[in-house]
């Protein structure tokens, strides 16, 4: 299915497969193709964050990640998206998937924390780990270094609201055939932190239970507030 738009940025209608297939094809074709989730919080930002539009917009896969972004691709698009492609349930599935024919990179999060996520995909689904490196740097050339040297077929950026502006800014300097942002899935898989109950990801309610959890996560129930008012004040218009 063709691209769609959610208040001016695209969104690939795709579900988990799909998107696993789109991803197997861009690891076979030279050159970075970047991988962006879609979160309703991303689409807020990238409102206020013409470098970020850029990013997304330029992303050769966007992904509705986040209940949001399935009922606004109804009520903007008439698309009935069934199911969310996070950024988790994207990279565990990419790393079972491929196993060790897939040389990853892991780049984010505190010292300490992309070894560890490596380890993991190492023991549990046999990846071949190209290299990693915490998130905690303000130069980034001895990063784009460490990246050209491993040459990964997926590099994985957690990078918080760095990410992808990180990947479109340096898109020239990465060798890699994949780069996705993928949040704080290394913390997951490191064990840093833990994954939503499952209940609250059937229902769409993850994002409440992390608010709920979590206070300084306050800003980003605002958001979604923001964000439910856009789509509302869009389809009026339209």
């Amino acid at each position: 299915m063709n691209r769609i738009e959610i208040l001016g940025l695209p969104l690939d209608p795709v579900d988990p497969e799909t998107a696993l297939g789109r991803i197997e094809g861009f690891l076979h074709r030279p050159g970075l193709d970047p991988v962006v989730t879609l979160n309703p919080e991303l689409v807020v930002r990238a409102g206020a964050d013409p470098e970020l539009r850029t990013a997304i917009a330029r992303a050769s896969l966007v992904t509705p990640d986040g209940v949001g972004i399935l009922w606004a691709a109804r009520r903007l698009a008439g698309v009935p998206l069934a199911e969310r492609v996070t950024g988790v349930e994207l990279t565990e599935a990419l790393l079972a998937r491929f196993g060790g024919d897939l040389r990853v990179f892991f780049l984010g999060g505190r010292p300490g924390v992309a070894e560890r996520a490596a380890a993991v995909a190492a023991r549990r689904y046999r990846t071949a780990v190209a290299g990693f490196h915490h998130g905690y740097f303000r130069d980034p050339e001895p990063v784009l270094e460490a990246i050209a040297r491993a040459r990964p077929d997926l590099l994985l950026v957690a990078l918080g609201e760095r990410q992808e502006r990180f990947v479109e800014r340096h898109r020239g300097a990465l060798e890699a055939r994949v780069a996705i942002g993928v949040g704080g899935t290394l913390d997951v898989l490191a064990g840093a932190a833990r994954r939503a109950p499952a209940w609250t990801r059937r229902l769409g309610l993850e994002w409440a239970w992390r608010v709920g959890t979590d206070p300084r996560r306050w800003r980003r129930g605002l958001r979604l507030l923001r964000f439910v008012l856009e789509v509302e004040r869009a389809a009026r218009r339209s």
